[in-house]
């Protein structure tokens, strides 16, 4: 027994001793350990990209997202925009939150937030060649991206109606409100170097004042202080005011009564509140001539669409340059209006009115033409005076009539077009107009049908407003 137990020992210890040296096979438990690494190492290669694939993706649509929000071209509201472009790219609901939006009247900042999980088909196998090692299931992918565009200078004239019309139902107390609210809307005291607002308060004709007025070249047709010049009806293609022309000064008397020698509403206002306020960033100021405004004489609206866009074209700019010499204008706004092309620059006309395009008149050249002739009709309202002193068949050789509505309608039709072409938006308020005849005039004079309101009473208050706050946010399509 003895014997064989040994003989099992010794026949132990050489197959053991034996397959100690064997080497054959070893090769291949190498190779297997190998193969897991580089299985393991391929694996992890293909999560990373399928991540750098996910980010790249989300990255370049966040991207493209805020660049387009933050356009201030941008018609649709921001955040929409980028919600829009998740959706589109198959992305929704991989934003983080609301996109950020920070906007003014001459800025936009789009900000956007987005993650996306990613699950590790591969990464745990970390597990199997090392038990304590950490890894996760999915991976969290971010993208965030901020966009900002920004526009220097804004230019707006506010062209309002001040005719006789404008004191009944309270209307002019109604305007004096709502004017004062959008002044004070637009122009803050960290903006007001780059905003100036042109006020035009217009009636029978538009009084420039005599800044304007000495500034521009001017035929005198007399020696009374009428600030108001003439325009042919070529004059209202065109946006601007041309350098070279010589207009003619507006005659100074009245001729819209009957009953009475009525001298308070001349063809040309002569008042302060009712002359232009030009180019101006000063709230005070101009809350103050708001407050002054009357109602007065005919309505010619399409004499003061045409000051109001004059004053946004670049034709005026010598004119600005000499009032900011005189120490007229601010001189941070020198060498406006801006070009028309210009990106860092918005224009924008908001005209208002209560009714509808009136007839205007003229004394004939003949009774015009002396020193003494002028004297006597600054002293005498035209029609009472034919109707009193001269006889009925020689009356209307007297004067003749230079614009009706017809006429104001298509000359308002042209100086619309040519302001919306060059860039302008143009929004347009109806304030109790008298039939849709005029509601159509106004719509059609306003960027877009939405450029145009038509209120009533207070409502006055609620279109500025609206006009303001989409200026301020930019809302718009130029």
């Amino acid at each position: 027994m003895d014997t064989w137990k040994k003989r099992q020992k010794l026949l132990f210890c050489r197959h053991f001793n034996r397959f100690k040296q064997d080497e054959d096979g070893s090769g291949v438990i190498f190779a297997v350990f190998v193969l897991i690494i580089i299985f393991l190492f391929t694996g992890m290669a293909v999560d990373l990209m399928r991540v750098e694939t996910t980010r790249t993706q989300m990255q370049n649509t966040v991207d493209r997202a805020v660049l387009a929000a933050a356009d201030l071209d941008q018609p649709l509201e921001p955040r929409e925009v980028v919600i829009d472009y998740f959706e589109k790219a198959g992305l929704d609901g991989q934003l983080v939150g609301e996109p950020v939006v920070e906007q003014g009247l001459n800025y936009r900042i789009v900000s956007a937030e987005a993650e996306a999980v990613v699950p590790m088909m591969f990464s745990g196998l970390t597990a199997i060649t090392n038990p304590t090692a950490e890894y996760h299931e999915n991976m969290i992918v971010p993208a965030l991206s901020t966009a900002q565009e920004r526009v220097s200078k804004v230019e707006i004239s506010l062209v309002l109606d001040m005719s006789g019309s404008m004191g009944s139902y309270s209307r002019i107390d109604n305007l004096r409100t709502a004017a004062t609210e959008f002044v004070d809307t637009v122009l803050s005291d960290d903006n007001s170097d780059m905003i100036n607002v042109s006020l035009v308060p217009y009636s029978e004709h538009v009084s420039i004042g005599d800044d304007l007025f000495n500034a521009i070249n001017v035929d005198y047709t007399h020696a009374y202080e009428a600030n108001c010049i003439e325009f042919d009806s070529s004059d209202f293609y065109d946006t601007g005011i041309d350098p070279d022309e010589d207009y003619d000064q507006v005659q100074h008397f009245q001729w819209v009564a009957y009953s009475s020698n009525n001298l308070d509403y001349l063809v040309c206002a002569t008042e302060d509140w009712a002359q232009i306020n030009p180019w101006n960033n000063d709230r005070v100021e101009l809350r103050n001539q708001i407050a002054d405004l009357e109602p007065y004489s005919q309505t010619s609206i399409y004499l003061g669409m045409k000051w109001g866009v004059a004053l946004l074209d670049p034709s005026m700019r010598p004119v600005l340059n000499k009032l900011v010499t005189d120490g007229v204008v601010d001189a941070e706004f020198t060498n406006r209006p801006s070009d028309y092309d210009d990106g860092e620059t918005l224009k924008f006309v908001i005209l208002m009115t209560d009714g509808v395009n009136t007839s205007s008149y003229r004394i004939q050249d003949w009774a015009y033409d002396t020193s003494s002739e002028q004297y006597h009709w600054s002293r005498y309202n035209l029609i009472w005076y034919i109707n009193r002193y001269v006889s009925s068949r020689y009356r209307s050789s007297y004067y003749e009539r230079v614009s009706d509505g017809d006429y104001g309608d298509r000359m308002l039709d042209r100086i619309c077009d040519a302001a919306k072409d060059a860039g302008i938006v143009v929004w347009t308020i109806g304030f109790e107009l008298p039939d849709s005849d005029a509601e159509d005039v106004m719509e059609d004079c306003a960027s877009s049908p939405s450029h145009f309101y038509n209120v009533e009473g207070i409502e006055i208050s609620s279109a500025f407003s609206a006009i303001a706050t989409q200026i301020n946010n930019l809302k718009l399509t130029r």
